[in-house]
């Protein structure tokens, strides 16, 4: 066990073999529906040695797809930690900020099965971030609170990396975001922010869901007015009852079609984002940036969809509509952006490369499902992962996979092997 100092007090971190972990490292704190304030108390000693809490939730619709990810920790509204994963003699090394998925309601950094020793081992320092979700973190009670609390969140952790990465031996001037699903969103979202810029260098988007960001203002105005009949006294209700009244607004979301698929996410037009989403992306161009998707991101989504049931009645039709169904919502939701944005980075003269993820289990009945490019990536327990149909991690393409995302990190684009990158395309 080793100490280091930072802004949030003396941690006492855990050193095993080659490499140095400080968990539930706390970055913030925040009243209920307010903005983060930073901890400043470097004179505390804190232990740094196990993991931290989740934000409130209720239990993830992929856990039929990943396994449990977060059942084990606690949960609190007091849960702005974070947790870094360092080669014991790092000096000067690109550091790569992780932020989790889970459609902004479910989640967390600590998650062990974000395990990130063979990514450190590989030459970086890893810092995995946990944010406030769902209606704690993205819909504030009107005249209650500000909105983008879990953005702000996330900002905030971005200036501790900034301010303390440094003696973890990371360097605070090479800072590569990288997160799937509603955490690749969210990094869109922070290149967007102006109080973000300067904070992170690269970025690596995962499978956004950001087919789901247009016409959206209907459906937000609608679960405020559920959220405020359902939760009329927003201070001083229990967590529980806060879960109860977001279980409320989730189901009037999912009136609006596909786009209540994403109920929660941050606002446009708010503080810090500003109006167009994707011309402001211009603007970013200084940011080298690796986005893409997975071969079959929708497959759960359709799996999930009362029109499994009835396809399935149709023998081989419905098998081949399903996968037809499954290709165009892929296109739709996750695809069309990954081409989209990279046409206007091109055009703005930024450097872009795109990827997609291709490997399927044998057996496996959802293929290159959302997520399932994770395992080989992260380097914990993902046996228990639907997905993976108990099918092994093929390690040379998992540490291809784990080579470009920390090349990247390290050198940009010019460490990649093109500007069109498929992985697992000819696994066997």
């Amino acid at each position: 066990m080793g100490t280091i100092q930072t802004s949030s007090g003396r941690l006492h971190v855990a050193q095993s073999g080659s490499l140095l972990h400080a968990r539930g490292v706390p970055y913030a704190t925040a009243d209920r529906f307010r903005a983060p304030v930073p901890i400043l108390t470097p004179a505390v000693n804190r232990e740094a040695l196990s993991r931290g809490p989740v934000c409130p939730q209720e239990r993830s619709r992929l856990d039929s797809v990943t396994g449990p990810v977060v059942d084990m920790l606690e949960q609190r509204e007091d849960c702005l930690v974070l947790s870094i994963t360092a080669p014991s003699d790092a000096e000067n090394l690109p550091v790569m900020v992780w932020f989790h998925g889970g459609a902004y309601l479910s989640g967390g950094g600590e998650a062990p099965k974000y395990g990130a020793d063979d990514l450190a081992r590989n030459g970086v320092v890893v810092v995995s971030v946990t944010y406030r979700l769902g209606v704690f973190g993205y819909l504030p009670p009107g005249g209650e609170g500000v909105e983008n609390l879990g953005l702000l969140d996330q900002i905030e952790a971005l200036r501790w990396v900034a301010k303390n990465i440094a003696a973890f031996g990371g360097d605070p001037a090479q800072v590569t975001l990288f997160g799937q699903s509603a955490g690749g969103d969210s990094i869109i979202a922070l290149m967007l922010a102006a109080s973000a810029r300067g904070l992170f260098h690269r970025a690596i988007v995962q499978s956004a869901p950001l087919g789901l960001r247009v016409k959206r203002a209907s459906m937000v105005a609608e679960m405020r007015r559920v959220l405020s009949r359902h939760l009329p006294e927003p201070a001083s209700s229990s967590t529980m009852d806060v879960l109860a009244a977001q279980g409320h607004v989730v189901s009037a979301a999912k009136r609006f079609g596909r786009i209540g698929g994403l109920p929660f996410a941050p606002t446009i037009e708010e503080g810090p984002l500003p109006a167009d989403f994707y011309d402001a992306l211009g603007s970013a161009t200084d940011i080298d940036l690796l986005i893409g998707s997975n071969r079959a991101d929708a497959a759960p989504f359709v799996a999930m969809s009362p029109i499994s049931a009835r396809l399935a009645r149709l023998g081989w039709l419905g098998l081949a509509l399903k996968g037809f169904l499954t290709l165009v919502l892929t296109r739709m939701v996750f695809a069309n952006a990954v081409d989209r944005i990279a046409a206007i980075w091109t055009k703005a003269g930024g450097r872009v490369a795109t990827y997609r993820f291709d490997w399927s289990p044998k057996n496996g009945e959802l293929g290159a499902c959302h997520c399932i490019e994770l395992p080989f990536l992260f380097t914990g327990d993902w046996s228990d992962a639907p997905m993976l149909a108990d099918n092994p991690i093929p390690e040379d393409l998992a540490q291809t996979m784990r080579d470009a995302w920390t090349g990247f990190a390290r050198s940009g684009i010019s460490a990649l092997p093109g500007r069109s990158i498929r992985f697992g395309a000819n696994q066997p």
